[in-house]
């Protein structure tokens, strides 16, 4: 009986700690992303307000590799433009992976406002 009630525990114990781990990857490794468009964020881009293309770069790159199991990691990430502050504009930066080969991150705007813009990339 005492030896039942240990091995549960460990299951029970080890399931846990692997949800746990489950929920924190999905938290860490999102590609959604909150800016505010303000004097030091905000360009024009074809007379559109638009998020500062190093900052989505920036963003993007620190993001596109939270943990070792999740993404591949890339650097010296560049953005041709601005985002458009515009839902459903879109972006393609680039980026370099541990090979030095090129890599297209697609940006693309899910909403916003006149104070703010929401949106992802695909890794």
């Amino acid at each position: 009986m005492q030896r039942s009630k240990f091995v549960v525990g460990i299951v029970g114990g080890a399931t846990a700690v692997l949800a746990i781990g489950g929920v924190g990857t999905y938290l860490l490794s999102g590609t959604e992303s909150t800016s505010e468009l303000d004097e030091h964020t905000t360009v024009t881009v074809g007379g559109q307000k638009a998020l500062a293309g190093d900052i989505v770069a920036g963003r993007a790159q620190s993001k596109y590799h939270p943990l070792p199991w999740v993404g591949d990691k890339v650097s010296a990430v560049t953005c041709p433009t601005g985002l458009k502050a515009v839902a459903g504009a879109t972006l393609t930066c680039t980026g370099k992976n541990n090979d030095g080969k090129n890599v297209d991150i697609p940006v693309t705007v899910v909403k916003a406002t006149s104070d703010s813009v929401t949106w992802k990339f695909e890794r």
